[in-house]
């Protein structure tokens, strides 16, 4: 299984909308193992498929960073069913190396979707891991947690962005 290459900030890829996918078969069992290898050896705790350039309805989620098997969540066409509270705290991105931002999320949530098996799963999660589903989830609607910031934050980033690519640093 290959580490995969994490589409970084400018790709257009992660502004739209991921396809729905309509089979789980051998390719998106691959998919998710080898986008599984790519999040732990990054480290990072959460990927969705268009951080590897796939335009899939996929994510992976580990809070302990493969410490733990039992941790690891892989989701296929997974969606926010609900969501209660709101906590802001600091939130980082694999796609938008180097920033980092408060952000409000839900303190709750419940989330649906399938494993690899095709079985619905439905999950409660707060804290850390509904923050985690909530940024990857994002990341397969196209939006990115940087759209979440004040439009004047928003924008500082962005510029500061844009002259990391224009210099070949991001």
């Amino acid at each position: 299984m290959p580490v995969l290459e994490i589409i970084r900030y400018g790709n257009p890829i992660l502004t739209k909308r991921a396809k729905e996918i309509k089979n789980i078969d051998e390719d998106i069992d691959e998919l998710a193992r080898n986008m599984v290898l790519t999040m732990h050896s990054a480290p990072g705790i959460g990927l969705a498929a268009p951080q590897i350039n796939q335009s899939k309805r996929l994510i992976t989620v580990d809070i302990s960073v493969g410490e733990k098997i039992e941790d690891l969540i892989i989701l296929v066409n997974p969606e926010l069913i609900s969501q209660e509270g709101e906590v802001i705290l600091e939130e980082g991105c694999l796609s938008v190396p180097e920033i980092n931002e408060k952000v409000a999320r839900p303190a709750r949530v419940v989330i649906k979707g399938y494993d690899l098996k095709g079985n619905e799963k439905v999950i409660e999660a707060e804290g850390t891991l509904a923050r985690v589903f909530c940024h990857e989830i994002d990341h397969i609607n196209g939006k990115l947690f940087i759209d979440r910031l004040s439009p004047l934050k928003k924008n500082l980033i962005k510029k500061k962005l844009k002259k990391r690519i224009q210099t070949g640093m991001i």
